[in-house]
């Protein structure tokens, strides 16, 4: 059973200036049931505390919160399955790695930064 993964990214509010931006590569994957696949998102920011975020966008639906990531932890949605999905900041990149690939996990997925200056 092939599954396929979409990424899209974008920036959000009103503190995101234009030197702020993510960017994902590859723009889709294609796998196998039970593969192990990592969607990365690298990101430009002034900002001195960066939040990263990941959303998942199924057929038919609203993008439903992921996790997010900070320098200093990372905040997974209750309903997510922990031992699957994993991400943290690395230098200028937040990963998402997903391990035992599941149908359920084609989707479209989203890496948003959010801004938040003082």
């Amino acid at each position: 059973v092939l599954i396929h993964l979409f990424l899209c990214m974008f920036c959000s509010s009103s503190e995101c200036k234009g030197e702020d931006r993510v960017i994902q590569r590859p723009e889709d994957v294609t796998a196998a049931e039970g593969d192990t696949v990592t969607l990365d998102c690298e990101f430009e920011t002034t900002d001195s505390f960066p939040y990263l975020f990941w959303y998942k966008q199924e057929a038919n639906s609203f993008p439903q919160y992921m996790l997010r990531c900070s320098a200093k932890n990372v905040d997974k949605a209750p309903e997510l399955d922990q031992k699957r999905f994993h991400a943290a900041i690395k230098n200028k990149s937040v990963p998402l790695k997903i391990q035992k690939l599941q149908v359920s996990d084609s989707a479209v997925y989203y890496c948003e930064q959010k801004c938040w200056r003082k």
